[in-house]
């Protein structure tokens, strides 16, 4: 696409009513732009529209009306979570037009340098963290993205002093076109959102799409312990400065634990004082902390912690200055979420967890006792990779949700006895209210119940946040 300024008395359409599509729709309105806003949504289900038409945009609400794209189109601006089945869209694509996300508009009228993290799991933890690391270090941080404000709505406000510290789904990733981050994370790469991209392939690639517009004056920090990882980072496609880091292997350059985690999940950790060190070009090696000192536990964050600090490293803070934000950080609503203790039982809310390696990473951050909630949006997966960590972790499992019958499966396969299954009923609260309860009879002292779904949460919530706050509320009242 071109400079957003260039849209002059140009048609941009854009599809979908949430906080992005409100953003991107008022900037083009303000840059002179004939906007029109569609979203299926009806009309009373979007409050949103009551604004932008104050501002004399057009919207239009229930569905996708004949004429909404023509030859006349000049820009489609999509929600990211629109598939690119979606009519128009389609329409759009077949006619030659731009279909782009967010972030390409963003990206292109921001002033400040971006920061920008992707990733199947731990993408959350990491933007929160370097963004408390690069305000500790008087970096100037703007949280954007996937994490609360629109990026579009970030960028307008942006100096050239400021780092724009973005979080990124696959979906958005994949409308983009030029979209170039001065600093790019790609944490790890799992199987997930398959329903959406079809495939790994077009996964992986639009993750990729990351680095794609990047040169050697940008850096790319990728998971030397991920096998895409590796792959992109030996594929000689990224034309970015590599910074790697690992939680598994000394690196002769980059960030890494030293002595280094087993590979193998299932091997024993031990005993070892490990610290975070980072390795320079020279082969000098600089100690910063050791990982028990982390503000939060479990392997999976040391390897956010190392991500988190190469960003902010790579951004200019000084080694030093990170060593306090990295003690004192305490995660992030929904991620591993101390929620409360009941009569000797303590609650976990781990909703953000929308995929099995989320679930697992999870399960491994405690010594067992589990009793696991799971289950939600059916996207064809079996979760049988759940079942060693079942075995090993979980005592009881409460399954709900549309794949509630493939992880109570998994369950049985795991030799598990106390599963339950919640059947669903019309209201969604009712339902995770109900497997609150069971959890709880379940459980005795000394026990976890966990929140770790492995699955979306779409097939009852609107988002994985409300389902989070629900089992919170369910358990505060216990």
């Amino acid at each position: 696409m071109n400079n957003p300024a260039s849209y002059r008395d140009q048609h941009v359409v854009v599809l979908g009513l949430a906080k992005s599509g409100v953003s991107v729709a008022k900037l083009f309105h303000k840059l002179g732009a004939i906007v029109t806003v569609n979203d299926q949504k009806e009309r009373h289900l979007s409050p949103e529209a009551d604004e932008l038409e104050a501002l004399g945009v057009s919207v239009i609400c229930g569905g996708h009306p004949d004429g909404l794209i023509t030859a006349e189109t000049a820009l489609v601006i999509k929600n990211p979570g629109i598939p690119y089945s979606s009519p128009p869209v389609r329409q759009a694509i077949e006619l030659g037009l731009d279909v782009v996300t967010e972030v390409e508009v963003a990206y292109l009228i921001s002033q400040a340098p971006i920061i920008g993290i992707t990733g199947s799991n731990g993408k959350t933890t990491t933007t929160t963290w370097i963004g408390d690391l690069l305000e500790a270090a008087d970096r100037n941080p703007i949280l954007a993205g996937n994490i609360g404000t629109p990026l579009c709505e970030a960028a307008q406000t942006a100096s050239a002093e400021d780092w724009i510290v973005a979080e990124l789904s696959s979906f958005q990733l994949k409308g983009t076109q030029q979209f170039r981050p001065r600093i790019s994370i790609l944490l790890n790469v799992a199987e997930t959102h398959l329903d959406y991209h079809g495939g790994m392939e077009d996964y992986i690639a639009s993750k990729a799409k990351l680095f794609a517009s990047q040169t050697g004056e940008d850096t790319a920090i990728l998971n030397a312990d991920d096998l895409v990882c590796r792959e992109l980072m030996a594929g000689g496609l990224i034309q970015a400065s590599i910074l790697p880091f690992s939680t598994t292997q000394e690196l002769s350059y980059g960030f890494f634990i030293t002595p280094p985690f087993p590979e193998d999940l299932t091997t024993p950790e031990g005993e070892e004082e490990r610290l975070i060190v980072w390795r320079d070009s020279e082969g000098f090696t600089h100690k910063l902390l050791p990982v028990r000192e982390l503000g939060i536990p479990g392997r999976h964050n040391a390897a956010n912690a190392l991500a988190a600090v190469a960003a902010s490293f790579a951004a200019g803070a000084e080694l030093p200055s990170l060593i306090e934000p990295l003690r004192e950080f305490r995660g992030v609503e929904h991620r591993l979420e101390h929620v409360c203790e009941r009569h000797g039982v303590t609650y976990y809310n781990n909703s953000k967890a929308t995929n099995s390696v989320a679930t697992i990473i999870a399960l491994r951050s405690f010594p067992g006792n589990i009793v696991l909630i799971a289950g939600g949006l059916d996207r064809g997966v079996d979760y049988l990779e759940l079942v060693p960590h079942l075995r090993d972790q979980v005592k009881a499992v409460v399954a709900l949700g549309q794949t509630r019958n493939k992880i109570a499966y998994a369950a049985e396969l795991a030799g598990l006895t106390d599963i339950i299954i919640v059947e669903p009923e019309e209201n969604a609260e009712a339902v995770l209210q109900q497997a609150v309860r069971e959890a709880a009879s379940i459980a005795k002292p000394g026990d976890i119940v966990l929140l770790s779904p492995a699955c979306a949460s779409w097939d009852m919530f609107k988002s994985y946040e409300q389902r989070g706050r629900i089992f919170k509320q369910s358990a505060h009242t216990l």
